[in-house]
């Protein structure tokens, strides 16, 4: 397995992965080749790809704000989970966040998604119970799907 960093010409590989996963939510501006750029543009050393087998088999966007990380889109395809490729990815990315002196980092988990949050528990993420996640939409375009 190799671990390394994301780079644009990987998006169609990235986006195949994201399709492929059951219950997986992307957006239509912000997922898209663009938006994606755009988001490497702006972190281009801190977001991760895992390839096996030839192909991309995980995936992490992640980023800052010059203040605080946080990790967008993490995954792993379903035949490749429980061999420690999801950490290895989560590990990259606290690194890279680290060399740019960042010292706290977020992710936002479905509650629904019973896999992913007991993988953030297994590997010391602590679950937040005092505050309340809210967001607002500028761009009424930018729709959310999930994968059913």
């Amino acid at each position: 397995m190799q671990i390394r960093k994301m780079e644009i010409s990987d998006y169609s590989r990235v986006k195949e992965l994201w399709m492929s996963i059951h219950g997986f939510a992307i957006r239509s501006i912000d997922d898209s080749h663009e938006g994606v750029e755009r988001f490497l543009e702006r972190n281009p050393d801190t977001s991760v790809v895992a390839i096996e087998d030839g192909r991309i088999v995980g995936a992490i966007l992640c980023g800052h704000d010059g203040r605080r990380g946080c990790l967008y889109h993490v995954c792993v395809h379903e035949a490749y989970r429980r061999r420690g490729i999801g950490k290895a990815m989560v590990v990259f990315c606290m690194e890279a966040l680290k060399k740019e002196n960042i010292n706290k980092v977020s992710l936002i988990a479905f509650t629904r998604n019973d896999i992913g949050n007991a993988f953030w528990k297994e590997i010391g993420w602590v679950k937040r119970e005092d505050l309340n996640y809210y967001d607002f939409t500028l761009n009424t375009d930018n729709i959310t799907a999930f994968n059913a």
